[in-house]
């Protein structure tokens, strides 16, 4: 068992923490037992595995899936489980996986895009949306919160591991290629002449949305094919980005399915 924070893996895993640390190693830090359950279901496999003798009691059957799919496991000490973790009650189970690198996101029929969407838990809340609407894809730019953030992955309840992403630097180039696939892109805009639920969403479509705060760029806006408002109260100055995204997808899901408005 490891009980020192001096432990050179200990002292590894605490660099993850960081953003840059995770970027430069490609890797991601998972937190909790709902995480390392997707993430299995999925087949990932872990590359260390730190976890309290009390969790491992406590979950058998999963101890025995991840076991199967990791390169070290590591006995820890509660004190070290807690100081690998970046939050402030960790179940006691932490992993590391390696991110895939990703150049490219095959979509035929619903995509979401996302510009600037700053919030850890909005990104999160979007991936946990876009798996439960059937989205193939979610492209996001650099200026994102990063994926591979803690509180992303916390956020979207381990859908994260069900849905291909890639944030890239060449957002509107992205753009302009699914437009020549034939894909319609759906801007949403506070004073748009028409309204989310007028579009016909029976075509191939990617789902534009913008900044918590200042909405989507002009040169996005300019590529679209659609721009369309969601009607909200007087007094109400906008919708969280990630229920703006949730109306437009549910409707996309009602006209597909065939249902009446």
């Amino acid at each position: 068992m490891i009980t020192s924070l001096q432990n050179p893996l200990i002292k590894q895993m605490r660099k993850l923490q960081q953003v840059k640390h995770r970027r430069q190693q490609g890797k991601l830090l998972l937190e909790g037992t709902h995480l390392l359950q997707s993430a299995s279901e999925q087949h990932w496999s872990f590359e260390i595995v730190c976890y309290t003798a009390r969790w491992q009691a406590k979950y058998p059957q999963l101890w025995q899936q991840i076991q199967d799919h990791a390169a070290r496991l590591e006995q820890v000490s509660p004190e070290v489980l807690q100081a690998t973790a970046t939050t402030v009650h960790p179940d006691g189970v932490v992993a590391v996986v390696s991110k895939p690198a990703t150049t490219s996101l095959p979509i035929q029929t619903l995509g979401l895009a996302l510009e600037t969407i700053q919030d850890p838990g909005n990104l999160g809340t979007l991936i946990r949306t876009s798996v439960a609407t059937q989205v193939e894809g979610l492209l996001l730019n650099q200026q994102c919160a990063a994926l591979e953030s803690p509180k992303v992955l916390r956020a979207s309840a381990g859908a994260w591991f069900h849905l291909p992403k890639w944030a890239t630097d060449t957002f509107i180039t992205a753009l302009q290629e699914y437009q020549r696939q034939g894909i319609q892109l759906i801007a949403t805009v506070p004073d748009a002449s028409q309204t989310f639920w007028q579009v016909d969403y029976r075509r191939p479509t990617l789902i534009l949305i913008g900044n918590e705060g200042a909405g989507l760029s002009q040169p996005v806006l300019d590529l679209a094919d659609h721009q369309v408002n969601i009607p909200i109260a007087p007094g109400v100055e906008s919708l969280n980005a990630a229920i703006a995204a949730a109306l437009l997808l549910y409707e996309v899901r009602r006209q597909r399915d065939g249902r009446p408005a």
